[in-house]
């Protein structure tokens, strides 16, 4: 089947507008607080179909809308990803988690992106709580048409509108599902690399994060429990069921909390090791499944020392 990836992003040409409108719209925006009035303003006019949309797109994020939001997409890895209304934005810090995923499963397909499509277990990746479903596609997209089986699910049935547009140029099939409940059974021993963005803000620091997360992305998306790792832990205890012997789990989390999601990892049977972005703030904790020739019996929970790797790289820590 012959399928596309979601355009990667390109200079377009901004709708008409006279200096006078485009001083008004900055000067509203900065007013609202938005430290790059001019950029969004710019953003806006080029995005815009008309006067009407402008005005309620400056409308929107003069109340405080996110701009992805606002704007109807967001920029990642390259590409740009539609972003519905109530839907978490994707973070730039989430590249990393797409450039070790990429990594890894390139290395599984002996460095041909290529490999993995006659129905190989390297080939088929799972993006848990997808929301937009901009890891999965961008790991699509980074590795070629055709280069993988691609599943994601999330419990947000808005999410999972959102995602399977994005999804449905590369084939995709989307899931609303908590978490693994509702994936089909025959995907059980068979996903090579399994990508999770899971939320991880603790419940007592929600009130803290940025006005347009807490009021306007799903607390489902935001709130990991009391230590922010419930859904990370539970995502680690299913996850080598799913997984291929060699097959890999990636979970994005913080630097402050990698000592825990490698533990969770751990009990899971996986063998954990941490991939760490100072450029992007991003910490990624990667479980491998045992090979059959090689397993024999369940990793031991020892905490990997932090690797710092280049790359781009969340969810949610706002």
């Amino acid at each position: 089947m012959t399928s596309s990836f979601p355009a990667p992003l390109s200079a377009s040409s901004r709708s008409a507008a006279s200096p006078a409108v485009t001083a008004g719209i900055v000067e509203r925006l900065r007013a609202a607080g938005c430290v790059f009035a001019e950029d969004e303003a710019a953003l806006m006019l080029s995005t815009a179909r008309g006067p009407a949309e402008l005005d309620a797109m400056v409308g929107r994020r003069v109340r405080g809308f996110p701009l992805e939001q606002v704007l109807g997409w967001a920029e990642f890895c390259g590409l740009r990803v539609t972003v519905a209304p109530g839907v978490f934005v994707p973070r730039r810090r989430t590249e990393f988690l797409v450039a070790q995923a990429t990594a890894l499963l390139r290395e599984a397909n002996g460095g041909d992106s290529t490999d993995g499509t006659d129905g190989s277990h390297a080939g088929i990746v799972l993006d848990l709580c997808c929301g937009t479903g901009a890891v999965g596609v961008a790991v699509a997209a980074a590795l070629g048409p055709g280069s993988c089986e691609l599943h994601a699910a999330d419990i947000d049935p808005v999410a999972v509108a959102c995602a399977r547009g994005n999804l449905a140029a590369a084939g995709g099939r989307v899931y609303e599902s908590d978490l693994y409940a509702a994936l089909p059974r025959e995907l059980l021993g068979r996903v090579g690399l399994l990508v999770a963005n899971a939320p991880y803000v603790p419940t007592d620091a929600i009130a803290l994060l940025p006005p347009e997360a807490r009021d306007h992305e799903p607390l489902v998306a935001l709130d990991g429990g009391a230590d922010g790792l419930d859904v990370q832990r539970r995502v680690a205890e299913g996850a080598a069921r799913w997984l291929t012997p060699g097959g890999q789990l990636l979970i994005e989390t913080s630097e402050r909390q990698a000592a825990r999601t490698v533990a969770a990892v751990a009990r899971g049977g996986l063998e954990p090791r941490v991939a760490a972005c100072e450029e992007l703030g991003a910490t990624v904790v990667i479980g491998a499944k045992p090979d059959r020739s090689t397993a024999q019996g369940t990793a031991s929970a020892t905490a990997s020392a932090p690797v710092t790797a280049p790359g781009a790289g969340g969810h949610t820590a706002a």
